[in-house]
């Protein structure tokens, strides 16, 4: 079964991330189609970029950075939770990014994004130009939630934004299940 990673991209306190991330892990679980693991960017704690050499050479001096490395490494496909931060991508998911090159390569990302009327999606569009970068593909199916606090009960803490959003879960994780497979020669053939 492929492995899916389910990225938490806000590090900030009184961040909505693991509140959504966990909502769209019931999701991926339910649909069956992944091993699901759950990454907090705010638990990896990587500094701000700090290796001598560029990361296509995998010549990584630091413990951090080879441990990132082994991590999304295992990866097949990649979902990341992310709101947008002054129309733009969080810092700790473009500065996680950049850590790496091979690992990423020919492997899906899709996107569950958050944030008020924009849904984080201007967030989205600018990550999506990162990613390609490092030869990942952005499926275009995705989850965008406006509003987000308003699907959040403030007594139980459960967030649900209801059968529209989950529909477009199950959309985008069959979609990341097609390209998974289908990058899968290619992502053997890096690394032989």
């Amino acid at each position: 079964m492929p492995k899916l990673q389910v990225v938490i991209a806000s590090t900030r306190e009184g961040r909505a991330g693991p509140t959504v991330a966990a909502w769209f892990v019931e999701q991926a679980r339910a649909h069956a189609g992944f091993d699901v693991e759950v990454v907090d960017l705010k638990e990896v704690a990587l500094p701000l970029f700090d290796e001598s050499v560029h990361p296509r050479l995998r010549q990584y001096e630091h413990a951090h950075t080879r441990a990132w490395s082994e991590r999304v490494d295992q990866a097949d496909a990649y979902v990341f939770v992310t709101p947008e931060y002054d129309f733009a991508t969080p810092a700790a998911l473009s500065n996680a990014l950049q850590y790496l090159v091979h690992e990423w390569a020919y492997k899906p990302v899709g996107f569950v994004s958050y944030g008020g009327v924009s849904a984080g999606l201007r967030g989205v569009q600018m990550t999506k130009q990162l990613v390609t970068s490092l030869r990942m593909m952005p499926v275009p199916e995705a989850v965008a939630i406006p509003f987000y606090s308003q699907h959040l009960n403030a007594d139980t803490g459960v967030f649900d934004p209801g059968e529209t959003q989950a529909k477009a879960a199950r959309g985008m994780l069959d979609e990341l299940g097609r390209w998974a497979g289908a990058l899968r020669p290619l992502r053997e053939a890096a690394r032989a």
